[in-house]
């Protein structure tokens, strides 16, 4: 789990140095207009920093667990490498959808590693639906967190009445199962049968 150790390390420092330092953490963060102008990093980097400490630990702590399972998983198949981009690949792929709906919106921010953590558990959750994930310390089975997560997820955009970026979430989430069915199409007969299993 080198990568996922690294990708952590990096993340929490550009993190910390953001905090102290406010012209790095506007350069760094997603802002349309920014973006308009030709800053186009703003598309990865906005996924290095967070908005507070709880915000930076949930999401590493999430994926800690998570994407040293899937990093065993996808070195073996894409090494190393491939495994970082598959990361790096979310953040960016998570944001798309929002620069497309806010990107004539100068009061627009986002930042965060929860498109990318997203895509991460839930290329997890694909290779073990019935796995169980503990939700604020209660055990949940993961297959009944995905459901509940895109249905929350959805609902809460549409609200859009809190600072958090579902939309980025349910990009993320989307480019995970996508990216793993890509990589290996028998993945959907596993996950057919695996969520069967316990019905039958």
């Amino acid at each position: 789990m080198t990568v996922t150790l690294l990708i952590i390390g990096v993340t929490v420092a550009v993190s910390l140095a953001a905090w102290q330092r406010p012209a790095l953490f506007d350069a760094l963060i997603y802002w349309p207009p920014g973006v308009a102008r030709g800053e186009w990093w703003r598309l990865l980097t906005h996924g290095f920093i967070h908005a507070d400490g709880a915000h930076l630990l949930f999401n590493m702590v999430t994926f800690y667990f998570f994407g040293r399972v899937m990093e065993q998983v996808l070195v073996p198949y894409i090494g190393a490498p491939g495994y970082a981009l598959f990361y790096l690949a979310g953040i960016v792929v998570a944001i798309v959808p929002t620069h497309m709906r806010h990107r004539h919106d100068r009061l627009y921010r986002s930042l965060g590693a929860s498109g990318a953590v997203s895509a991460v558990l839930f290329a997890y959750i694909l290779l073990q639906p019935w796995s169980t994930l503990l939700v604020f310390f209660l055990p949940v089975p993961a297959i009944i967190f995905a459901v509940a997560y895109v249905g929350y997820s959805v609902w809460a955009d549409r609200q859009a009445s809190d600072n958090i970026n579902h939309g980025a979430h349910l990009a993320g989430a989307a480019w995970g199962v996508v990216f793993m069915l890509v990589l290996e199409p028998r993945l959907a007969g596993h996950f057919l049968h695996a969520l069967l299993t316990p019905l039958g």
